[in-house]
């Protein structure tokens, strides 16, 4: 026994040995040199008494009375596996399945050209309308800068009449009092409550007036009919 087990292992190495030398001429890729060196180990198979578990028995597992398990049984042992072929076949739910995973993940090549024009399609609809509005506000620009510096200089000609209009109160204040007023006291807040609702009469009688006004007014006399 020893004889043989030193025999084998000289023959090991001596294969191991000649593969070295010998593929680094034939092959330059590392990958097949690995390949060419690899030994896989045995699948030892008892033929004369393969395992064949016992489906009825409530000691053999779940996962070995499965069809898989029946798949697995038959291609290692074939029909010593006491497996019938015709049972290794998808049922009818089972083929539907495969048939819509097929499908799903490997559809036909005019499905596939169908998809890609969609989407191209779609795209390209997307990037039109994107562009139509780029047009239509770049067309909107010059109105739309004019009217944001409207409302700058509105806003600062508000912001203008706003200080004037303070100075305005705030002199008149003192002037009432004979000192110097804070804008947030009781009595400057009542002074300008005061004119505000004095300025709101002037504005009501002014607009009365010119109603009145219209009125009083004779109409315009209507032009003369053409001759014939």
């Amino acid at each position: 026994m020893l004889v043989q087990r030193t025999a084998a292992l000289c023959g090991t190495l001596k294969g191991a040995s000649l593969s070295k030398a010998i593929l680094p001429v034939n092959c330059r890729c590392g990958f097949v040199l690995q390949t060419a060196s690899y030994n896989p180990k045995r699948l030892w198979l008892n033929l004369r008494d393969p395992y064949i578990p016992d489906k009825d028995s409530d000691k053999t597992p779940e996962w070995q009375k499965t069809s898989r398990y029946d798949r697995k049984l038959f291609g290692r042992y074939g029909s010593a596996s006491g497996v019938p072929p015709a049972s290794l076949w998808p049922s009818s739910e089972e083929l539907e399945k495969i048939i819509a995973e097929e499908k799903e993940w490997h559809p036909p090549l005019e499905v596939m050209l169908k998809k890609i024009e969609a989407r191209q399609q779609e795209e390209t609809e997307k990037r039109l309308a994107k562009e139509k509005l780029i047009a239509a506000n770049m067309a909107k620009m010059p109105k739309m800068v004019e009217d944001w510096r409207r409302e700058k200089r509105e806003a600062k000609q508000k912001l203008k009449e706003e200080k004037e209009r303070k100075a305005k109160l705030l002199a008149e204040a003192q002037e009432r009092f004979g000192y110097k007023v804070d804008p947030r006291s009781p009595k400057f807040l009542e002074m300008v409550a005061e004119i505000e609702k004095e300025e709101k009469k002037k504005r009501k009688l002014l607009k009365r007036r010119q109603k009145e006004a219209q009125a009083a007014a004779p109409p315009a006399a209507a032009p003369p009919a053409a001759q014939p």
